[in-house]
């Protein structure tokens, strides 16, 4: 059994796929097998194509088992996740999207962090290369870990939700320049990391539910690795890193109905889990916490009436 099982849901997305796998190819570390779910209409079906299979064996001829589903129909990204953590094994999972390239030492600084840190999870945002020079400082204040990975007791309209804006456009890139040019990996405190590229501890994962909550929400959703996130950072904290190494292709989204976000279901999973933190917690401060209840409430008012939609960037 291997350290990691990278687990890929793809759809309709052969060039981005590709790349995704050739990137894996690259990692310095290699103590990992893949398993990936295709949801792609039979008319567009391309695990057999000649540009997968041959990324296939070169994995396979670098000593990685690949396992291949066909996994129809689809139910949405919470059920296409679920069923590959149920194909998993090993003690940590790297849902990995198929629309990103990794830097070659992605993986490796990911693990590292994961087991020093022995928190939930580790992300690293994907940049969109095509916003390199679209600068936003004020999109970029970062509140970094000076201290080990602690939980973080959110709790519904008590989330901090503007640290999410680091996960925009450039802006890792930019903050990476700042932070990390000296080659040190630095720490931050999440919201939640956009869902291309994370690191899980597997059982952790599995403590608060997985995404067993998939059967509760229509096939069109979004956002059900975000209450993972807000589960798993509440129970045992989680992280982002810097250098992300984590380029996004820029391919269209494959959830275009976001009307329905499993983040609704976050006080209900809490409860059914039984979701408190498991060790000494780091507390928000107090002034925040009121301003982000406050433009909680607001936000989950406007979905509830007008079905309103935030775009990534």
């Amino acid at each position: 059994m291997a350290v990691v099982d990278v687990l890929i849901p793809t759809c309709g997305r052969k060039t981005g796929l590709a790349m995704v796998l050739a990137s894996l190819l690259g990692q310095t570390f290699t103590d990992w097998d893949l398993t990936i779910s295709d949801q792609t209409p039979d008319d567009g079906y391309y695990l057999d194509s000649i540009e997968i299979q041959t990324a296939v064996r070169a994995l396979e001829w670098h000593g990685h088992r690949v396992t291949l589903h066909r996994h129809l129909p689809r139910q949405g990204m919470a059920e296409q996740r679920h069923f590959l953590l149920e194909q998993s094994r090993a003690p940590y999972v790297h849902y990995l999207d198929d629309d990103v390239l990794l830097a070659p030492q992605v993986m490796e600084r990911m693990l590292q962090v994961l087991t020093t840190e022995r928190c939930g999870f580790v992300g690293c945002p994907a940049t969109g290369l095509d916003y390199l020079h679209d600068v936003r400082p004020y999109q970029q204040h970062i509140e970094l870990w000076n201290g080990p990975v602690r939980p973080e007791p959110f709790a519904p309209y008590r989330i901090p939700v503007p640290r999410h804006k680091i996960n925009n456009a450039a802006n890792p890139l930019h903050l990476e320049r700042k932070l990390a040019a000296n080659g040190a990996v630095i720490r931050y405190k999440v919201a939640w990391v956009g869902g291309a590229n994370v690191l899980y501890d597997r059982n952790k994962l599995l403590s608060v539910g997985g995404f067993s909550f998939w059967d509760r929400l229509p096939p069109e959703h979004a956002g059900e690795e975000v209450v993972a996130q807000y589960l798993l950072i509440r129970k045992y904290g989680g992280c982002g890193i810097l250098p992300s190494g984590t380029y996004h292709l820029g391919l269209p989204t494959a959830v275009a109905d976001r009307r329905r976000n499993a983040t609704e279901l976050f006080a209900d999973l809490i409860a059914e889990y039984h979701v408190e933190p498991a060790g000494p917690v780091e507390p928000l401060p107090p002034r925040r916490v009121r301003l982000v209840r406050d433009a909680q409430r607001i936000r989950q008012h406007l979905y509830r009436i007008k079905g309103v939609t935030h775009g990534k960037h």
